[in-house]
């Protein structure tokens, strides 16, 4: 299992803001020892959070796409396009059946026997 920084900074990121806000509540209950240990958490995780989008940056490992231009980039970019095409066309799809649905007059959406 190899180490993901593009996946472990949004969660550094949450770690540091969930520690900031609990800092401020305890800071709000008078206990200021609870406050400064949520503060030093806080900074502790938004540092890792800033050392890793350093690192997935200066690596270009980690990084979705290769540097802009490169024919591997070219082509991702690509793939993804032709992929959002797909998932566009399907949802127009979608929205026109439903559409056709809605506009059915209510007693042709019934099945089986009517009284």
């Amino acid at each position: 299992m190899t180490f993901k920084p593009a996946m472990w900074t949004p969660i550094a990121v949450a770690l540091a803001v969930i520690n900031l806000v609990a800092g401020g509540f305890a800071a709000g209950q008078a206990e200021p020892r609870h406050a400064a240990l949520h503060g030093v958490l806080a900074l502790a995780f938004g540092w890792w959070a800033y050392r890793l989008r350093q690192r997935s940056a200066g690596s270009g490992g980690e990084t979705r796409f290769d540097a802009p231009g490169t024919p591997e980039a070219l082509t991702a970019l690509e793939d993804e396009m032709s992929r959002l095409r797909q998932d566009l066309s399907e949802t127009q799809e979608r929205l026109d059946f439903a559409e056709r649905m809605l506009a059915q007059k209510p007693d042709a959406r019934r099945m089986g026997p009517q009284p």
